[in-house]
């Protein structure tokens, strides 16, 4: 049995632990699996999302592995899932949220996050396109669609409520306004997207970070031949034959000892428990310092999309789209 490692207590008192198991691009018929794995494994927190067509798959494997008379009790598993862009206006909050209980076969969440700060046209199709392909946008501000997510912590249906992908003004905007403070800001991170500015952003105001694509996301669809690969890094690959660990561990290491949670989504039962070891070793102040001097402000994860020949974000021109500031 792998350790169950450490936690953070969050803004209001949650604890949650510190590295869960992501299931971003895990396939229907694989998902379950992974999850049982996770959760036999030590594991006691599930990252979710209702976008990735999953979660009625992740629910049964929670039913397989925690309830009444089994050995897993609901209360010690952390399960996140998000709010997608096309339910953003205040009215599809809490139905949307109510659907991933349903589909998870959960009564509450631990945690609901908005899953971008920017909207599509209100419906049921996630990706909803005009003609030309591009994408069909709402301008439903967001902390509209914040006030809405504080009802779901009133009405009991989640625990904790924050953010995924917003950028540092974007945050103080909710802030500004909230009545239940945003208890997480999830993003893209790992060496070469440090988000060291965010990171001290938000934990200047009591918001905690998650690191999601903390390998790199090796497994996307759009990977081009040119991008650097951070599994293949050699201070990092360095480091890991000096613990005698993987690089995906010295990796996820680094995370956990700067305070970031982390979420790396796997469905290879050994790395599965790979990825949850990192607790019986530490690094250097100094190898911690040589991680994160490895910046490049890369980020893998941009949608993207194709016009006049080239590949250009797909949503940049959307007001709310987060990348357009610097952090």
């Amino acid at each position: 049995m792998a350790k169950v490692g450490e936690a953070i207590t969050l803004c209001n008192g949650v604890k949650m632990p510190m590295i869960g198991l992501g299931t971003w691009k895990s396939e229907p018929g694989k998902v379950k699996a992974a999850v049982v794995s996770a959760l036999n494994s030590g594991y006691r927190h599930i990252d979710c999302a209702a976008v990735y067509g999953n979660e009625a798959e992740v629910g049964e494997a929670l039913t397989e592995c925690f309830g009444a008379g089994k050995p897993i009790a609901r209360e010690d598993v952390f399960v996140t899932s998000k709010l997608w862009n096309t339910k953003h206006h205040p009215e599809d909050v809490e139905p949307s949220c109510r659907k991933s209980l349903q589909d998870l076969k959960l009564d509450f969440l631990d945690l609901y996050l908005i899953h971008w700060p920017h909207g599509f046209e209100r419906g049921d199709i996630p990706f909803p396109k005009n003609e030309d392909g591009t994408v069909r946008y709402d301008y439903t501000d967001y902390r509209e669609t914040w006030r809405a997510m504080e009802r779901l912590v009133e009405g009991g249906l989640v625990r904790a409520i924050g953010l995924s992908n917003f950028n540092s003004r974007q945050v103080d905007e909710i802030i500004a306004i909230a009545t239940v403070k945003p208890a997480i800001l999830q993003v893209e991170s790992h060496p070469y997207l440090s988000q060291k500015a965010l990171l001290t952003h938000c934990t200047a105001r009591g918001v905690a970070l998650t690191a999601y694509s903390p390998l790199g996301s090796p497994d996307r669809a759009w990977r081009q031949s040119h991008e650097p690969v951070v599994l293949e890094e050699p201070a990092i690959r360095s480091l890991a034959d000096k613990y005698g660990k993987s690089p995906a561990q010295v990796i996820i290491r680094w995370q956990v000892q700067r305070g970031v949670l982390v979420i790396p989504k796997s469905v290879t039962p050994s790395r599965i428990v790979e990825n949850i070891q990192v607790f019986d070793f530490a690094l250097t102040e100094e190898e911690m310092e040589q991680i994160g001097s490895l910046d490049k402000n890369w980020r893998y994860i941009v949608p993207m999309i194709e016009a006049d020949g080239k590949m250009i974000p797909r949503d940049a021109g959307h007001p709310h789209y987060p990348f357009n500031d610097p952090y």
